[in-house]
């Protein structure tokens, strides 16, 4: 067996049933955390479930709907009851919009799942996990984010808006957290090939796909401590040297880069002056 370099630690994965939550979770079953698993589908997360146990460590799977924040809070109980503290939170259960149309075409019920989903998930995950690791002076949150948080896309519209939310969320949390030893990154895997992108008009050509094994050793990084020095930072892979980015943490610190925020068109711009 190769050197188990996560052993014995704890990572509470959502929407772990499938897709990329549940190669991360086969990934950091093989460094050997023990693992919570979240979704909505108890058949899935039982099969995620069977898949890490083969590893030697202990996992938990809950059924749970993360908006719901009562189903959030006995899920995070349950894990942490049978595992032990969490020490890495990887926030992946997502939506896209089902048709590829603009705004005043969109579902509405459907378009506000999707940003529920996406957004007040990861809210209520963070407000369940983030007192332990504040009061232990130590832990790791993983947003799994989209280069969509980064420009229009109105094909998109409910989950690029839900992703930039996600991004804003994750710098207003970083400061508060970065006293107490708690880190936390938003991590775009690029376009990888799962069943939710397999069924975007957008991707129906796509040849090159991103690498999920790229993205489970990002995350494994991440829970081993590597990524510290870009606390509160967006990452994309596929583009992004992570060595490099590393190499250039203090600079990006020093200026607040790789945050979300509106930049002023000169010295005249209002936005320039004025901190609301």
């Amino acid at each position: 067996m190769p050197l188990r370099t996560l052993e014995g630690e704890v990572a509470l994965i959502t929407g772990a049933g499938r897709g990329i939550g549940r190669e991360i979770a086969l990934g950091l079953a093989e460094e050997g955390m023990h693992l919570g698993v979240i979704g909505r589908h108890r058949e899935t997360l039982t099969e995620t479930l069977r898949a890490c146990v083969k590893q030697g460590v202990k996992c938990v799977a809950v059924a749970a709907d993360v908006t719901h924040p009562g189903a959030v809070r006995e899920a995070v109980r349950s894990v942490e009851r049978d595992l032990g503290p969490v020490g890495l939170l990887v926030n992946n259960a997502g939506q896209i919009d089902r048709a590829e149309v603009p705004l005043w075409e969109a579902d509405p019920l459907q378009w506000w799942s999707v940003v529920e989903t996406n957004l007040r998930g990861p809210f209520n995950m963070m407000r369940a996990v983030l007192p332990g690791m504040v009061e232990r002076q130590r832990g790791r949150v993983v947003n799994l984010n989209s280069g969509f948080a980064l420009r229009p896309e109105w094909r998109y519209s409910a989950y690029a808006t839900s992703k930039a939310a996600l991004l804003r969320l994750s710098d207003n949390v970083a400061g508060p957290l970065r006293p107490h030893g708690v880190t936390v990154l938003d991590i775009s895997p690029g376009a990888v090939a799962t069943e939710m992108t397999a069924g975007m008009p957008m991707f129906a050509d796509m040849l090159h796909w991103g690498s999920i094994p790229l993205l489970v050793s990002t995350v494994a990084d991440a829970a081993r401590g590597r990524l510290d020095l870009l606390h509160g930072r967006f990452l994309h892979l596929g583009q992004d040297s992570i060595p490099e980015l590393l190499e250039q943490a203090g600079r990006i610190s020093e200026h607040d880069a790789r945050t979300l925020r509106l930049r002023p068109y000169s010295e005249e711009d209002p936005l320039a002056r004025t901190g609301g």
